[in-house]
């Protein structure tokens, strides 16, 4: 394993929870969650966003074979699109915005009925806009752009009914982990 590789380990192993609560503070949490609340009230998408300070090790030891760390990090966020079940809404248009504070990076994880009117390119090219933010530790700004530009492609595509009034499927807190 070379010196870069131990590097991002020991990066990792360094944060926890903690480190993601310092990062997203009180008022910025209550201020993200107004956000997805609002953002939630024009469409019938669901949105979830979880900041999770470091990669868990059994993911960091996949690092001594060829998966690189972007893989990883893509690996993690759908497999927390899973676990919380952002899978598991009624039209199948939930919508994970993964934060990986170690490495300052982005995933967006979205479901099939949203997936199949957005293509690849598309994902990409937001991610780029949102991840100078991150790279410059403006978090709120980042996760704000990735929420509008988000709630931009539900409006378009999964408008809410006027009149209708419907459940609200999955917490609008951002996940702290």
């Amino acid at each position: 394993m070379n010196f870069l590789k131990i590097k991002t380990i020991l990066r990792h192993l360094w944060l926890d929870a903690s480190d993601a609560k310092r990062a997203i503070a009180p008022d910025m949490l209550q201020r993200l969650t107004q956000r997805v609340a609002a953002s939630e009230h024009r469409h019938t998408g669901q949105l979830r966003i979880c900041v999770e300070a470091a990669l868990p090790m059994s993911y960091l030891w996949r690092l001594a074979g060829n998966t690189t760390l972007a893989d990883l990090i893509r690996q993690r966020a759908v497999m927390l699109f899973s676990k919380l079940r952002v899978w598991d809404t009624q039209h199948n248009n939930g919508v994970l915005i993964y934060l990986q504070l170690a490495e300052r990076a982005i995933e967006i994880v979205a479901d099939r009925g949203l997936s199949r009117h957005v293509d690849e390119a598309q994902w990409q090219a937001m991610l780029v806009r949102m991840s100078a933010a991150f790279q410059d530790l403006r978090f709120e700004d980042g996760l704000t752009l990735a929420l509008e530009e988000i709630s931009a492609l539900l409006v378009a595509h999964f408008p809410a009914n006027e009149g209708i009034r419907r459940a609200n499927e999955m917490p609008d807190e951002p996940l702290l982990q």
